[in-house]
């Protein structure tokens, strides 16, 4: 696991960037495993800056997005669908087709599972994983558990996850209790993988992903197996890793 250490959001943001679109430089036709929430917008919209100066070109990648709560359309405002057009897709040279969110419309959850693990293993997985990291040291939406999940699944979210996420909706009782993530094991088969954290409040969570036990109590932490990881973080959010310089 290599840790680079960046003064602050923007830096880790542009820091991000680089690695995103260097690995879009060298392999046009990218496999490029997304993320959402608030912790990424700063690297997409780095990447909208580059790409408005031909600096990189998204006309060949393809995408598979993490994850998507049950029960929202596609159009829905706080879907991740919806949440990837308005601060990415929409603004770079991306083919529509070739971008993929778990259908979190399908409330058969066995099927529309199923049917996103045979999308990604038929494409043979993605050269980069882009990755937050949650307070409690969830993946995705892979919470705190007794093992490890495998393929992309339906989850119930934690409390803490849904009040962490409380933010982007106008109260807290709107925010879905359940969503389609993929799984740990699916996860760890991109061939690298970049973690992306900033500000004190993910703290202990990038402390355990990097110096923790590997348990599945922390989720994260077993990106410590990976052999191509990379974490980015600022200075607050390493502040509980004196190891790191």
């Amino acid at each position: 696991m290599r840790i680079i250490r960046c003064k602050d959001y923007d830096a880790m943001s542009r820091k991000a960037a680089n690695i995103i679109s260097a690995q879009v430089i060298m392999k046009p036709n990218a496999k490029l495993g997304l993320a959402t929430g608030t912790t990424p917008i700063g690297a997409y919209q780095q990447l909208i800056k580059w790409y408005e100066k031909d600096d990189v070109d998204f006309s060949q990648v393809s995408t598979y997005n993490l994850d998507e709560y049950r029960g929202l359309s596609h159009e829905d405002p706080q879907s991740y669908h919806y949440f990837m057009r308005k601060n990415f897709f929409d603004h770079v040279n991306i083919d529509l087709a070739n971008t993929h969110v778990p259908d979190g419309s399908n409330l058969d959850a066995d099927e529309a599972c199923a049917s996103y693990d045979e999308l990604v293993k038929s494409v043979g997985y993605v050269d980069l994983q882009l990755l937050g990291i949650g307070n409690n040291g969830h993946i995705g939406f892979n919470e705190p558990d007794e093992a490890f999940s495998k393929g992309t699944h339906c989850v119930d979210l934690t409390e803490s996850t849904i009040q962490a996420n409380s933010r982007l909706f106008e109260r807290e009782e709107d925010v879905p209790r359940q969503a389609y993530t993929m799984g740990v094991q699916t996860i760890m088969r991109a061939r690298s993988i970049l973690v992306i954290a900033n500000g004190e409040a993910k703290a202990q969570a990038v402390r355990d992903m990097c110096f923790g036990r590997v348990t599945p109590h922390v989720p994260a932490s077993i990106l410590q197996l990976h052999t191509n990881c990379t974490v980015i973080a600022d200075d607050a959010a390493l502040s509980l890793c004196p190891e790191i310089k």
